[in-house]
């Protein structure tokens, strides 16, 4: 529970007023002390995010939020900081205090919450504070128009009723992940090919290649595991052809030459680009590179803040490629961890990473915000394989995908 990445994980957001209970629900639901709780308002300042096991969902993150009707330029802020967890949100808990009932920062919530639907369950705190003929419980529900439970943080009276209800109202996609498992039947093989260099770290492999390898032996398959220059003897060797090819992303050119026309291949980018966010999208995106010309704007963003390398992807490589197509320069600004750019309406491109840092609402977020401001967007893995001309082929598995990269409409 502990090792599973934070962007695998179901993001549970507790949102509400300020001194509605917030912290003290977050501590219930974990059966930690992990918020500090005050009577005194506003005391979540930033939010807080704490890790933990909720079956049959599996590891999730639950966030605490400052309130919504935090006041003055510091509360402006801590407002600001609360909204922008809402781009994170898988499942959203909006806790109202019966005794204070509903306002319009909670119709203001609510409104945001539907335009991004996302999934929302209303929570009434307190609820020990009440007679249970109290009718201000049922008009309270009547109001919020939302599954709601009634809850009480201290007691713990109507915790695990809660629970129940977050499993239910989760996102199906992280009861049915679809990474690699729909593409391959038992007893198939699926090679992966994971150059080691530089980038690498030391004595394991990266994220991507690790969740492909565990979905394969999942769905009962046999994974086989080369390095690129391995490839063809490799390939060699098996008696049944694979069903698929896998690699990694800065690898195409080379698997693509010594992968057979009848084997079908793609990349970990790829592949996560479906499981991650929105691959159609993405792949639309890459015909916006035939089009790119001198002097123009190009974003390159990634989720995560780690040590550049010398030949770094996304700092040196990419602008490499892309400024070798084009003929000419072009303006090339980064953006990395929580950091993504409001105005974006100048860029011609933005190139995002794999996405393997931040969880799936996120990226599909990221993605919403381009798409609005008008910009094409590719990830890395996409933009690769097109650099390289081998996108038609990495995209063969996904039907879908290559109707967007070939609709002009699309």
């Amino acid at each position: 529970m502990q090792t599973t990445p934070r962007g695998n994980r179901v993001h549970i957001a507790i949102f509400g007023r300020r001194n509605v209970g917030k912290s003290s629900l977050i501590n219930a639901l974990t059966n930690q002390e992990v918020a500090i709780v005050s009577d005194h308002p506003g005391t979540t300042t930033d939010p807080v995010f704490k890790s933990m096991e909720m079956l049959p969902l599996g590891p999730v993150v639950i966030i605490d939020t400052a309130g919504i009707d935090d006041v003055g330029d510091l509360g402006h802020l801590r407002v600001q900081r609360t909204l922008r967890v809402l781009k994170q949100t898988d499942l959203a808990l909006l806790l109202v205090d019966p005794l204070a009932g509903l306002d319009g920062y909670e119709h203001d919530l609510l409104g945001l919450l539907r335009e991004q639907g996302t999934p929302t369950l209303g929570v009434i705190n307190k609820a020990d504070l009440l007679h249970p003929l109290d009718g201000r419980l049922d008009a309270l529900r009547e109001r919020l128009g939302l599954p709601t439970a009634a809850v009480s943080s201290i007691t713990r009276q109507g915790i695990d009723e809660l629970k129940q209800m977050i499993i239910e109202q989760a996102p199906k996609d992280f009861l049915e992940p679809k990474l690699i498992g729909d593409l391959i039947d038992p007893g198939d093989t699926v090679v992966l090919v994971i150059p080691i260099d530089m980038a690498m770290p030391k004595g394991r492999l990266i994220l991507p290649q690790v969740q492909t390898l565990r979905d394969i032996l999942d769905h009962d398959a046999y994974a086989v595991v080369v390095k690129e220059r391995e490839l063809k003897r490799a390939l060699g060797r098996l008696v049944d052809k694979p069903r698929l090819v896998v690699t990694d992303s800065q690898a195409f050119m080379k698997v693509a030459a010594d992968v057979p026309p009848s084997v079908p291949m793609t990349g970990f980018s790829i592949l996560f680009a479906r499981y991650k966010g929105d691959l159609e999208t993405l792949a639309a995106g890459a015909r916006a590179v035939d089009s790119l010309k001198s002097g123009d704007r190009v974003l390159i963003a990634e989720a995560c803040t780690h040590h550049r390398q010398p030949d770094d992807i996304g700092k040196t490589l990419i602008p490499r490629w892309l400024r070798q197509r084009v003929g000419g320069d072009l303006r090339f600004e980064w953006a990395s961890g929580v950091s993504f750019p409001d105005d974006l309406a100048d860029f011609a491109l933005v190139v995002h990473c794999g996405a393997c840092m931040i969880n799936r609402k996120e990226m599909l977020s990221r993605i919403e915000t381009v798409r609005q401001a008008g910009v094409p967007i590719v990830n890395y893995g996409v933009l690769l394989a097109k650099v390289h001309g081998v996108l038609e082929r990495a995209l063969e598995p996904f039907p879908l995908a290559r109707m967007a990269l070939e609709d002009e409409d699309w």
